[in-house]
């Protein structure tokens, strides 16, 4: 982990408090910083972190409403915008959001910039795009958690259904983080075993396409039976996003899928997707070997060429 690390977290809502709080328990930064414009808000969030500092492994929490809190930052977690509401989907939330970030960008960049910035509000990809030509920055700096929450949820419930740990299941969800997604079942594993060969406790196979094509709707779903529920996702995606950050800090050249802006990846340009990327100090980079078969790689890019559409209707 780069000594004396430093996370600012850009907004104190559901999300961005459980971004801060998950950083803190798993001591991923030695510095975490919360801003949000809600100063009453803020102070009270990181009062109430903080007063729990002492049973985490050493980081320390600041926070408040003036963006000079993220000086210094080493990576900055952008969870502000508008709150997506039960039956809205993700798109809906763009241009609304879009001006939120475009303009928290500027004025970060500003304070921290030499920051990779980490994109959790959604539309994550839309908003990824949009920020990232706003930067300046290279591409590997600017990136969307994108579907590595997705890929979670899948691997959690194959691994539910089929009786295993999550840990044992290769599996993978790539595209928009959205209503386009999909998994690579092409590559599917539990272990060594392709997913479709998987047996039951009666030899059989446990999982027919159908069956997997069933699972990969309530993943896509599954944001919006929790949103139903409780009227926001938070403690998965806050501990997702800090997966990202420690990748980061630790310099470890994980492979996690995120969304940073692709150049010329399997003949996409522009768009950012979520693909298997290494992910390290210098930030986020696609695996250009990632194989698709012929199916995958056309909803690849019916999936960029959904995003780039919304995108372009927001640059006008």
């Amino acid at each position: 982990m780069i000594e004396n690390s430093k996370l600012t977290v850009i907004g104190a809502g559901a999300v961005g408090s459980s971004v801060a709080y998950a950083a803190l328990i798993r001591g991923a930064a030695r510095h975490v910083a919360l801003y949000d414009i809600d100063a009453a808000k803020t102070e009270a969030e990181v009062l109430d972190l903080a007063h729990g500092t002492l049973f985490t492994p050493g980081s320390d929490i600041v926070g408040g409403a003036d963006i000079s809190v993220a000086e210094g930052s080493h990576v900055v977690v952008i969870t502000a915008g508008a709150k997506q509401k039960p039956g809205q989907t993700r798109i809906e939330l763009a241009a609304t959001n879009a001006r939120i970030v475009r303009d928290i960008m500027q004025r970060t960049l500003e304070v921290a910039p030499d920051a990779i910035f980490v994109i959790v509000s959604n539309p994550c990809d839309v908003l990824t795009m949009l920020a990232h030509e706003g930067s300046g920055l290279p591409a590997e700096r600017v990136f969307a958690s994108g579907t590595l929450l997705d890929s979670s949820r899948l691997r959690w419930e194959l691994s539910r259904r089929a009786g295993v740990a999550a840990s044992a299941v290769h599996a993978q969800i790539v595209g928009e983080h959205g209503d386009t997604e999909f998994p690579l079942w092409s590559a599917a594993r539990i272990n060594a075993v392709p997913i479709l060969d998987w047996a039951g406790p009666d030899g059989s196979p446990l999982f027919t396409r159908e069956e997997l094509d069933r699972i990969a709707v309530d993943v896509r779903d599954a944001a919006y039976t929790v949103i139903q529920g409780k009227g926001a996702t938070n403690y998965a995606i806050g501990l997702s996003s800090v997966r990202i950050v420690e990748a980061i800090l630790g310099d470890e050249s994980a492979v996690l899928n995120v969304a940073p802006v692709l150049s010329d990846f399997h003949g996409i340009d522009g768009v950012a997707l979520s693909v298997p990327c290494l992910v390290d100090s210098a930030g986020a980079r696609p695996i250009r070997e990632t194989p698709f078969d012929d199916g995958e790689l056309e909803r690849l890019r019916a999936s960029a060429a959904a995003l780039e559409k919304v995108a372009a209707g927001l640059r006008d």
